[in-house]
């Protein structure tokens, strides 16, 4: 199988598997996200101990279904010509199995921007790719489990998720989420439904994290993404 992004990722021994048990990549992949969301801390917060069970719950589901795997067509953007950076830094960092268990599946990943407008600037620096959900390759009606990649210095613009409970863990790089802290590799950020946040990546390197999102499946198969109005625009409209 041919690698379209030159990563050296070594292929699937299943060539285009009919359900998850035929691709034991997939499953390690998802494996990655159960052991990120059963063993890693909760910071004493009973929040984030509730979300991280409803997640791992909800990945039990998908294995024990053995779903079937979508055929999606494997696409790049712009900023994914970071991704064999971003690699190269998870191996030294804390979740180096889940970059490499990632690796594995590079050459089957669809990178996509999800809104109906991106601002210009933006498409090259920003893209996401969905490993499990309502649009696959593994197929759930329950969560969306995927990734989000960030070139350096790139302000992704505030937003909100409707009805949809999001976490996001740090694989590679650093981050920031509404000007508070920096986030580095391993830490998790939990944002309610509805939750206005906005994420800044650090100058010199690229920005990789995992992500979950819990909703109704409705909402899932429909996120209906977009940004929200800027500050400046509200203050005009006397909001």
């Amino acid at each position: 199988m041919t690698d379209p992004y030159h990563l050296g990722a070594a292929p699937d021994l299943t060539c285009d598997p009919d359900h998850l048990a035929d691709s034991p990549s997939w499953i390690y992949l998802l494996r990655e996200f159960q052991f990120l969301y059963r063993d890693g801390s909760d910071g004493g917060s009973t929040a984030i101990r509730s979300h991280r069970k409803r997640v791992r719950e909800a990945i039990s589901i998908i294995l024990d279904a053995n779903p079937a795997i979508l055929s999606r067509t494997p696409s790049v953007q712009p900023v994914t010509a970071h991704l064999p950076r971003a690699f190269d830094l998870g191996r030294r960092a804390a979740l180096s199995s889940m970059s490499a268990a990632l690796e594995r599946v590079s050459d089957r990943l669809t990178w996509e921007f999800g809104y109906a407008k991106v601002p210009k600037p933006l498409e090259k620096k920003y893209a996401y790719c969905e490993v499990a959900g309502p649009q696959g390759p593994i197929h759930s009606d329950r969560l969306i489990l995927g990734f989000v990649l960030f070139a350096p210095s790139t302000t992704y613009p505030q937003h909100s998720h409707h009805d949809i409970e999001e976490s996001y863990i740090s694989v590679c790089g650093a981050w920031s989420e509404n000007q508070t802290a920096v986030y580095a590799p391993g830490s998790l950020i939990l944002n309610s439904a509805g939750t206005e946040h906005r994420i800044t990546t650090g100058r010199t390197d690229p920005c990789l994290l995992a992500y979950a999102w819990i909703g109704p499946s409705e909402r899932l198969a429909a996120p209906a993404m977009k940004f929200s109005r800027s500050s400046k625009a509200r203050t005009r409209e006397g909001i």
